[in-house]
């Protein structure tokens, strides 16, 4: 029994440790057992989207988000967040209730299936600060790595925490400072993360987040 006890202690303690979703985080949309049109997803994005996020979901307007190679259940739990107003934006909100369900769901996988051009930053003073935060975190102010849950090379966890490699600087900065602001609030996790940090640390980490690979 002994012997038994002790290798399932191993095995329970290599085990993978998955960060769990906080209280008050709405779980990301699941994937499962969808059929999804990767064509038709193709073509309502070119009616929809493609003006502010680019034909490939690279955009190249750095206030509109990047989202090719984005994990697609963060992407349909933030297009249902639009269209139900839990998440507050008029643009996307008008956008979003025209589509229906299956429709963000074949957007967001034709999305997941184009390859990110990534992006490189630009501030050689603030890249240095921005890295030991988004690896580290601020441990004296109990500020958490960004890493643990958008992973050390921004790629993310499916389902939970969305890909942030190569996001537009000026995109990540307004959405920390909304989060930090409470103007955005269908994360608590990421709320209660932003509310600690100042600008120049916003800034730092953004500008770190774009050059990631």
């Amino acid at each position: 029994m002994k012997l038994l006890a002790s290798m399932l202690m191993a095995a329970f303690l290599a085990a993978p440790v998955l960060p769990a979703i906080a209280a008050g985080e709405t779980p990301a949309a699941p994937q499962a057992n969808v059929k999804l049109d990767l064509t038709q997803g193709a073509a309502r994005f070119a009616e929809v989207c493609v003006a502010c996020h680019g034909a490939d979901g690279n955009s190249t307007i750095v206030a509109n988000p990047a989202l090719a190679q984005q994990h697609p259940e963060y992407l349909v739990k933030q297009l249902r967040d639009f269209k139900s107003g839990a998440r507050k934006d008029p643009v996307m909100q008008g956008f979003a209730s025209m589509l229906s369900d299956q429709e963000m769901q074949n957007i967001a996988g034709w999305l997941a299936s184009q390859k990110s051009k990534g992006g490189f930053a630009k501030d050689k003073e603030l890249v240095a600060l921005g890295e030991r935060i988004f690896r580290g975190g601020i441990q004296d102010r109990n500020i958490a790595a960004c890493a643990g849950c958008h992973s050390p090379n921004g790629a993310g966890l499916p389902v939970q925490y969305p890909r942030l490699a190569g996001q537009h600087a000026d995109y990540t900065i307004k959405q920390l400072v909304e989060f930090r602001d409470g103007k955005r609030g269908n994360s608590l996790p990421m709320t209660q993360v932003a509310a600690k940090l100042n600008d120049r640390e916003i800034k730092a980490v953004a500008d770190y987040i774009a050059g990631l690979r």
